[in-house]
């Protein structure tokens, strides 16, 4: 199981996340490519530290929308939207290949990636534009109870995808993430989160939020490197993850 972390959030002068207090303890770094948020000389930082610890480097796009920090959504033409995936995966490709790198995977960033796990024209966009530019790129997706469907897609389009679950967000009883705006949406303690990756790891369940079990397939695990006590939860996370 891998652990996977969004980061290079920041924006110019506005600092967000512990992106390198949490690196040594992620196996993942999804990075920000300009658009939700990051700028160019933040997104080259934080490829310099990832290639440091030997992080695998995935592209993390979103809509383009700095004030809502990608988590509005937004109506983009299929063509429109796939110019603005492709212009954020090579903004970010061109950084790494300065470095010796390239981009591993691309996992969307916000609203961009609840919507196309919601609709099928948005996930056949970002699929396209991941054949088109980086088809040897994994397309990171939510692991929810519809993920054969979503396999079957992409191998239609000729990509992998990789199911991705959540160490400190709380699930309905459908399968999806419950809105922040939700009391109890994400959990504040590292007990919680402990309890949550250690039973998605052993059991390939979640417990929602309301009590039910449900089956979950999962390749990664993402932790989020913005909270108060992310560095904690990163360095736990590593030793749930090893030793489960």
């Amino acid at each position: 199981m891998k652990l996977n972390c969004d980061m290079g959030e920041s924006f110019g002068t506005w600092t967000k996340g512990m992106d390198a207090e949490v690196m040594p303890y992620i196996d993942m770094a999804s990075i920000a490519c300009g658009f939700h948020a990051s700028d160019p000389l933040t997104m080259d930082h934080t490829v310099k530290l990832a290639l440091a610890r030997n992080v695998t480097i995935g592209a993390h796009p979103g809509y383009p929308d700095l004030l809502g920090f990608g988590r509005r959504d937004m109506d983009c033409r299929p063509d429109e939207l796939k110019a603005i995936l492709v212009y954020q995966m090579g903004a970010l490709d061109g950084i790494c290949r300065v470095h010796g790198a390239a981009i591993e995977y691309v996992k969307p960033h916000g609203a961009l990636y609840n919507r196309m796990m919601v609709d099928n024209t948005t996930l056949s966009v970002v699929m396209s534009a991941v054949r088109s530019y980086a088809p040897h790129c994994p397309l990171v997706v939510m692991a929810t109870p519809e993920w054969p469907q979503v396999q079957e897609r992409a191998e239609e389009y000729g990509i992998q995808v990789w199911f991705e679950a959540f160490s400190d967000r709380a699930y309905s009883d459908e399968g999806r993430l419950v809105k922040r705006s939700v009391r109890g949406a994400v959990h504040e303690t590292t007990e919680a989160i402990e309890q949550q990756v250690t039973q998605i790891i052993r059991e390939g369940t979640v417990t929602t939020i309301s009590g039910k079990r449900i089956p979950i397939k999962a390749d990664t695990i993402c932790i989020h490197g913005d909270s108060y006590h992310a560095v904690d939860a990163a360095r736990h996370m590593r030793r749930v993850v090893e030793s489960a």
